[in-house]
């Protein structure tokens, strides 16, 4: 027997993760594109997790509040009165997310199980993506010499750390007890 024949589930976990991982991802270039040539607008996904995060520092500070950048798509996000940050399409952990979808349905059980799952961290990453940029705006507001080490480090390490958290739950949970039962 080959190499693909003996690696049989590898090679169909690579190819599920792949195909996923590029289809996710064209569509999702393909929604930013509408908004390349609207510069300097920034789209809605971004927009909208930008305003989510303004609420929630507002529920902790005086004041905050956004303001489209003049001169890029990103909105300017302001902790009582002071520009602190930036958010750009980056920040809006989509590109987490069709990471975390794409490693899930390389993994998949039955689709009821495997959808609703997918549904759950979706709202995981996103509300823990809210909190942090919520936390790196107040940071960045009274620790403004900390702000590269926060966003270059501390932060990257809490989203991807609790993107792999659940994928080891969905591995040790519900991939194993799914293909138990199946």
């Amino acid at each position: 027997m080959g190499i693909v024949s003996n690696n049989k589930s590898f090679f169909l976990f690579l190819g599920k993760f792949a195909l996923a991982y590029l289809v996710l991802s064209g569509i999702y270039i393909i929604y930013l594109s509408g908004y390349e040539e609207q510069v300097p607008v920034t789209d809605p996904i971004t927009h909208s997790v930008a305003k989510q995060t303004a609420w929630l520092v507002r529920l902790f500070e005086d004041e905050a509040h956004l303001a489209q950048h003049p001169r890029e798509a990103s909105d300017r996000f302001y902790v009582n009165q002071k520009s602190v940050a930036r958010i750009v399409e980056g920040c809006n952990a989509v590109s987490v997310m069709i990471l975390f979808v794409a490693f899930i349905v390389a993994f998949s059980t039955t689709f009821k199980r495997t959808a609703l799952y997918i549904a759950a961290g979706i709202v995981v990453i996103h509300l823990l993506n809210i909190l942090r940029i919520a936390i790196i705006c107040i940071g960045v507001y009274y620790y403004p010499d900390y702000s590269r080490f926060l966003h270059d480090i501390v932060f990257p390490l809490f989203i991807y750390g609790v993107v792999f958290l659940l994928w080891v739950i969905w591995v040790l949970k519900f991939y194993k007890n799914g293909n138990r039962a199946a």
